[in-house]
């Protein structure tokens, strides 16, 4: 439905088509449930009628990923202001005195400083759109501003996870299955759970990235495992932990009617071990030897295969202090933590104690960003690198380097996809780091590069531009010559 002179944007190319033009652009990003959208969009239209040589389109947030996604969209209303092929301003939230401002200063039939959006916006609103846009603020006092409301999750996703959370009356979303923990958390849970005798049904959120991503908006928790009793969010490792060790998880079952199974339950790391006491204490104690610790083959400085080398790697990426134990020198230690960890290869990353896994497991948590939340909740200490001193480290870490969302392989944004197929198609090479994975960067190279928007090209430290830059210089012919004076 559309109304005044708003278009509905149908895909990325017809507004790439517009923004080349250079005329005044205004995207309004909308969700069909969020009530304060729909009143913005009567503003929206309103003003659409008043400046007629600006394009103002209407973009349903959830049903065009790709195009929220190069704004940055996570919450509707959202308004986003591009003039001369590029994003000038944006607006959040439900404010229709800043919206009729920023219009006007974009359309350009206002001077700078003059609010010239009240009586443009009483003229074009009317009284009932305005009055019930206000009624949306009316709890933030006096402010017309309404809470930003945050993309949601689709109504299928969030039946499918309802479902899935009700399937058991005690349901554990892990890395890997209780049979097979693929981290020292979920396998503690499971021992956790064994141990009390305890009915329970399992997912492995590896198995799946829809409900791993979901389920974490969804419960409002970022990390796995998760325990649910009766359809409720118990917690994650450590509050299980504490639960178990004060009582209190006992007294839940008890409390929620849970059925217990007869019989022993499996311990993770117990006598049923069949290690000596001598051996059980030495491994714990290595264990415990540092807050981060790492048994490997070979040594941080020499290691002796590509999977330790690999862990190494990251964790000095994370800045993290951390002990390591080369598992070559001592075949007692070697063999007897597999049976102690019930992990049969190496490395094993154990962080407070807990086995955190191998080399995958390590690897995929620093690329989804859990392993620095770990390490936090943990407690473990980072070193602390200033975040100038960062940023010019990354710029510099290739001499053609590309900050985008997403990686080469897999662009998260069309603007990104661009410049990765330029520079491929020009024989270039060039390092990448994906600014979704740290917000501290995302942010943080907008103010040191004086630059808005991603991606971000530099060249020897030196920022040569952005999307509409280098598809310039490609168009000419100049971007190969640019990246190798």
């Amino acid at each position: 439905m559309s109304t005044g002179s708003v278009k509905e944007l149908k895909s990325k190319e017809e507004l790439d088509n517009v923004r080349q033009s250079g005329a005044p652009v205004i995207l309004h990003f909308w969700a069909s449930w969020c009530e304060a959208s729909k009143h913005m969009d009567q503003v929206f239209s309103h003003l659409s009628t008043d400046f007629p040589h600006a394009h103002f389109f209407r973009v349903e947030a959830e049903e065009q990923p790709e195009i929220s996604e190069g704004y940055s969209v996570s919450a509707v209303p959202y308004f986003v202001f591009l003039k001369d092929g590029k994003t000038v301003d944006t607006l959040e939230g439900a404010d229709p005195s800043s919206l009729a401002n920023k219009v006007a200063k974009v359309a350009g039939l206002v001077n700078p400083g003059e609010p010239a959006a009240p009586a443009s916006l009483g003229m074009a609103a009317g009284p009932a759109v305005l009055e019930t846009v206000k009624e949306l603020a009316k709890e933030n006092g006096s402010s017309p501003v309404t809470k930003p409301v945050e993309l949601g999750l689709s109504d299928a996703l969030k039946k499918r996870l309802q479902q899935l959370i009700e399937s058991h009356p005690v349901l554990l979303f892990m890395k890997g299955t209780p049979e097979e923990p693929r981290c020292g958390f979920s396998r503690q849970v499971v021992d956790i759970l064994n141990n009390e005798k305890v009915k329970f049904g399992s997912f492995d959120i590896l198995s799946d990235n829809e409900v791993r991503e979901g389920l974490k908006k969804f419960s409002n928790w970022p990390t796995y495992p998760q325990l649910y009793c009766k359809g409720e969010l118990l917690g994650g490792c450590d509050i299980i932990i504490a639960m178990y060790k004060s009582g209190e998880l006992k007294d839940v079952f008890r409390d929620h009617g849970i059925e217990t199974v007869s019989g022993s339950g499996k311990s993770g790391v117990s006598d049923s071990t069949g290690l000596s006491v001598s051996l059980s204490s030495q491994l714990e104690s290595l264990i415990n030897s540092s807050p981060v610790m790492l048994f490997m083959k070979g040594k941080p400085e020499e290691p002796k295969c590509g999977f330790s080398g690999k862990v190494v790697e990251i964790l000095r990426q994370e800045k993290v202090d951390f002990g390591s134990f080369d598992i070559l020198t001592d075949e007692e230690v070697r063999q007897g933590l597999k049976v102690y960890s019930n992990w049969s290869s190496y490395p094993q990353l154990y962080i407070k104690g807990e086995l955190i896994g191998g080399s995958d497991i390590v690897l995929e948590m620093e690329k989804s960003g859990e392993l620095k939340k770990v390490l936090a909740e943990k407690g473990v200490i980072v070193q602390k690198e200033n975040p100038e001193d960062r940023l010019k480290n990354l710029i510099t870490s290739s001499p053609v380097m590309l900050f985008m969302k997403g990686t080469p392989d897999g662009p998260r944004c069309g603007f990104s996809s661009k410049v990765v197929n330029a520079l491929k198609e020009d024989g270039v090479s060039f390092g990448s780091f994906d600014i979704l994975t740290d917000e501290e960067v995302r942010q943080g190279l907008k103010v040191y590069s004086n630059w808005p928007t991603f991606p971000q090209l530099y060249y020897k430290g030196e920022l040569i531009g952005g999307c509409d830059i280098i598809m310039e210089l490609k168009n000419n012919g100049e971007l190969k010559s640019t990246l190798s004076e």
